[in-house]
């Protein structure tokens, strides 16, 4: 292909402090290099000004549909696609409904990413996303147990839903034992936990579980890595926050519980995985369809515990981890010590997760939606005879 495409993606993005921002920016770095010039539409979530990097072209406030409609309009005269990154939260309206005006609007494609698939959604939402569905050329999915509730569901056919994995980086220049001591923790069994907090994660489960570990592991430290969710801070402050601190001060774990409460940056944040040695998603949603902090656990190869909500249960799949009941501190408990008590079985495992992660690197999965774009672009400009070879180049690279 001689020119760049210019294609659309609407999101949040960075610098907002979300995952779904952080995960578009991933994305549009990784397509980049497969001759597509990204512009993003970026869902502002706060009324006061944010200062967003060049290629955002557009801003739109999250309660204003004229915003939206804007948007559209901009789509149809400057872009060949638009990239949707879905989640109900990040638009305006009643579960995030002001998508639609948008899309009512277009008429270049759309490739919808789904964030989250509800097994018992609303009608409301039920409605919103099959609205969104028939107006999408394509539906990724990042969870194949997720096609069988759009399917059911939702009734999306299922020639209209692909499966990409969930990207993480593609290169890791640190070392373990390096980074243990870089954050004075030379000597520690790290087991961490990352992401915005939230009551949803479960984490006192671990702190509840951790008093026996430590009596037979006294090396142990729990990092719960992350800010309160800026909705949920905006709803109950630091409630659950101080909760969990003054769990901590019951149970006389002090020494062995750090909370790092900043929105770390992709490096730092990469960091700390490198030099944890044990992951932990205890969330409490067994219908979570996709966790970014979880896909960068596998990346790096991590030995992963964690409750089997969906997205575990797909990735963990057989021997890359160990799943363990809901809302049971025994049950982690367990998993920890027979961990730690049996070293083979712990380097089988990190081996295992190893081998599975390297198929997250974002190098992989930006060829999958390359791909994936170019088909859509190529069906649009197919009675034109304007096919462009965007898979061969795709290919060759």
């Amino acid at each position: 292909m001689s020119r760049s495409l210019p294609i659309g993606f609407l999101s949040t993005y960075p610098p907002t402090p979300c995952g779904i921002a952080t995960f578009t920016e991933d994305v549009v770095r990784a397509i980049s290099s497969f001759s597509f010039a990204p512009q993003i539409m970026a869902v502002s979530q706060s009324e006061q000004a944010v200062t967003y990097p060049e290629e955002v072209k557009m801003v739109i406030r999250k309660e204003r549909i004229e915003d939206y409609q804007k948007a559209a309009e901009y789509a149809n005269k400057e872009l060949k696609m638009v990239n949707i990154q879905h989640e109900y939260g990040i638009f305006g309206g009643a579960d995030g409904e002001m998508v639609i005006e948008f899309l009512d609007k277009l008429r270049v494609p759309a490739v919808t990413t789904l964030h989250t698939v509800l097994y018992q959604p609303s009608p409301c939402q039920v409605e919103i996303l099959q609205r969104i569905i028939q107006r999408s050329e394509k539906v990724v999915v990042m969870n194949s147990l997720a096609i069988p509730i759009l399917r059911d569901k939702y009734r999306v056919p299922s020639e209209k839903m692909v499966v990409i994995n969930h990207g993480a980086p593609s290169a890791c220049p640190y070392r373990k034992e390096e980074q243990k001591v870089a954050l004075g923790l030379g000597d520690r069994i790290v087991l961490s936990t990352f992401g915005l907090i939230s009551r949803g994660k479960g984490i006192e489960y671990v702190i509840q579980a951790l008093p026996e570990v430590v009596r037979k592991f006294p090396q142990i430290v729990y990092l719960i890595i992350g800010i309160t969710h800026p909705q949920v801070k905006a709803r109950e402050g630091e409630s659950y926050r101080k909760f969990l601190e003054q769990l901590v001060k019951e149970l006389s774990l002090e020494r062995h519980i750090v909370f790092v409460n900043r929105y770390l940056s992709k490096e730092e944040l990469i960091k700390y995985l490198v030099a944890t040695d044990i992951y932990l998603t205890p969330y409490l949603n067994s219908q979570q369809i996709v966790s970014g902090t979880l896909a960068y656990a596998m990346r790096f190869g991590k030995v992963i515990v964690s409750t089997p909500y969906l997205y575990a249960q797909e990735l963990i799949g057989k021997n890359r981890g160990i799943l363990v009941k809901f809302a049971d501190s025994q049950s982690i408990k367990d998993a920890l010590v027979g961990l730690l008590e049996n070293p083979l079985y712990f380097r089988q495992i990190e081996k295992n997760a190893q081998e599975f992660g390297a198929k997250l690197k974002w190098t992989e999965v930006g060829k999958d939606y390359a791909q994936l774009f170019g088909r859509v672009i190529n069906k649009k400009l197919a009675p034109s005879g304007g096919k462009i070879k965007l898979v061969s180049q795709v290919n060759h690279r």
